[in-house]
């Protein structure tokens, strides 16, 4: 498949693949390459992330990865992939709206039509992280999803009103440990591990 520049996408515009999974007949269909990562980031730091995994990714030969922004993901993005990782900000102890949205959006076209797949998550946090995991590992054991890798949770220490809404920045060892992430998840897509 032919690459293209992403929607939404900085670094990883050589990751993309350049028809969605869509078939000429226009109906969906699963490429066992292609890792999805959908991301919403408020203060910087969850599209770094997302950017760093999607590059780490691609660092893997023979792959292919997707990054494309929660407010734009839809169902055919989901069942086009093999797999997947969930990037976004804990805010007040849940994910982001917009993370949300996505699910919401996406939970029962695909019902029943992804089970099996592997995902992971990758959380920015200020203090804690968990619950933003908590909720999007609800959805995937809907869908029936395998976890396949530890949850990244990425603590920036911001505990004030503040520090909270100031963009953030992702140490160089943070960056790292979402492109190793990113890499893993591509392996074990082509290794067919998961």
């Amino acid at each position: 498949m032919a690459s293209r520049r992403a929607r939404g996408v900085g670094c990883c515009a050589a990751a993309m693949v350049d028809n969605k999974g869509v078939d000429a007949a226009g109906n969906s269909r699963r490429d066992d390459r292609v890792l999805l990562i959908v991301w919403h980031s408020r203060t910087g730091a969850a599209q770094v992330m997302a950017n760093a995994a999607g590059t780490g990714a691609m660092d893997e030969p023979g792959s292919a990865v997707r990054v494309v922004p929660a407010t734009v993901a839809g169902p055919d993005d989901v069942l086009a992939a093999a797999g997947f990782l969930f990037v976004c900000p804990e805010n007040l102890g849940s994910m982001t709206g917009e993370m949300k949205a996505f699910f919401d959006r996406c939970y029962y076209p695909v019902l029943g039509l992804i089970e099996g797949r592997g995902y992971a998550t990758a959380i920015s946090a200020g203090t804690a992280g968990h619950g933003a995991e908590a909720q999007i590992d609800r959805i995937a054991t809907g869908w029936r999803l395998r976890r396949v890798a530890p949850s990244l949770i990425v603590r920036s220490g911001a505990d004030t009103p503040a520090t909270i809404a100031a963009r953030k920045r992702v140490s160089r060892d943070d960056v790292q440990s979402c492109r190793d992430l990113g890499r893993a998840l591509a392996a074990g897509l082509q290794l067919g591990i998961f």
